[in-house]
């Protein structure tokens, strides 16, 4: 989302969102010189209120909401992102108090609105106010910018928040960049939206493991496990990614429900009682475990997390996880490629990606031509299973 804030050294207004590599901000506009401190901030914090309402509707549209029925979560969400037409009304004509009462709007977008306009009303006489009513018509517009898949220009700030659901522009996008690198590219992080992203890495995930399954000889659920004990990995949340596949969702159907329930963790909600069960006994196994070696642990030992994703930043998280996930896989698939190699055993497709010198050619140009041969082979099993993405 957008935050607002005053600059009293040049006393303006100024606006700054996160791009996915820093901030950057615009001066929205100029502050009466006669302006208290109160209004200036006031006006600010109205504004950042109003932009957290809006991207609210961004990252919890009504189209990922399980019921439409009237009083619904989907009916409410849907309420709130009509609101957006009421909004230009709200600020030139916000509720104002009369008779002691004032008039409060249910929904939280026009309430947001109404906030900012009663915050506006001083310098309503004044050119600010009319600058101040533009920057909110620009920051409406990218948040449906972003609903369209676009996140260039100010709609970019979408990369740093977590959606429950995945734009299909959006992920093919994702999958066209770790096409081109199957390790995750920068854009991944500054172009994309990370839910997007995240369902694109999952399908690349899949296809790394299906590739590094065969050469290791194990299940494609335990590639990344596997991948853990040759360098430390974030294997859970790939793993239960894979699992998740192997039953047969789809990558969407395998990410959407993590950080949805990591979302719910963030509201204070516990996202299903069943799921906590079984991660209450998997702590509980694993303190027991620990407690073999070291009798004098404690029952908080082992702190319990209800989510495994960082309720903060869940589709970031997943991300990074399942990028992970990747390198992991290259990790096994060049041990065991190696292995090959020593034997004399190796595939004649990969040894036509490598070379017939191999044993002569230096350290970096030797892995170069592994990796260049495990992105061959993992673009190959993507593609195969692409029907899945789409």
């Amino acid at each position: 989302m957008t935050r607002y804030a005053v600059d009293r050294s040049r006393n303006v207004l100024i606006a700054s969102w996160n791009t996915g590599l820093g901030d950057t901000a615009v001066v929205v506009a100029d502050l009466p010189a006669g302006i208290s401190d109160h209004d200036a901030l006031h006006l600010a914090r109205t504004l950042t209120q109003l932009s957290e309402a809006c991207w609210r509707c961004y990252t919890h549209p009504a189209s990922a909401a399980d019921d439409h029925e009237p009083g619904s979560k989907g009916e409410r969400r849907q309420e709130e992102r009509d609101a957006f037409a009421r909004v230009p009304a709200a600020l030139t004509s916000p509720h104002l108090p009369s008779d002691g009462y004032l008039a409060h709007s249910g929904i939280r977008v026009e309430e947001a609105a109404h906030q900012v306009g009663r915050a506006l009303h001083p310098l309503r006489a004044a050119g600010p106010a009319a600058r101040v009513i533009a920057d909110v018509a620009a920051e409406l517009a990218a948040v449906e910018q972003a609903e369209l898949g676009n996140l260039t220009g100010r709609a970019r700030q979408a990369v740093a928040l977590t959606r429950e659901d995945a734009s299909p522009v959006q992920v093919a996008q994702a999958s066209d960049l770790l096409h081109d690198d199957p390790f995750g590219p920068e854009a991944l992080f500054t172009e994309i939206d990370p839910a997007a992203a995240a369902v694109a890495a999952a399908h690349w995930l899949h296809a790394a493991a299906t590739v590094t399954a065969e050469y290791a000889g194990l299940p494609v659920t335990q590639v990344v496990a596997e991948a853990d004990t040759i360098e430390a990995l974030p294997h859970e949340t790939p793993t239960l990614v894979l699992e998740s596949m192997a039953e047969g969702a789809s990558p969407r159907q395998a990410v959407m429900p993590l950080i949805r329930d990591a979302l719910r963790v963030a509201e204070g909600e516990i996202p299903g009682l069943a799921a906590l069960r079984q991660r209450i006994a998997a702590a509980e196994r694993l303190l027991d475990k620990w407690r073999q070696d070291r009798p004098e642990l404690g029952p908080d030992a082992l702190a319990l997390r209800i989510t495994p994703l960082d309720p903060a930043r869940p589709a970031l998280d997943l991300l990074e996880d399942l990028l992970s996930g990747i390198r992991g896989c290259w990790l096994l698939y060049a041990e065991h490629t190696t292995d090959l190699d020593e034997d004399g055993d190796l595939d004649e497709d990969l040894d036509e990606d490598l070379d017939e010198d191999l044993d002569d050619e230096d350290e970096e140009d030797w892995q170069e031509r592994r990796v260049a041969a495990f992105f061959t082979e993992v673009r190959q099993a993507a593609a195969a299973g692409r029907e899945r993405l789409l």
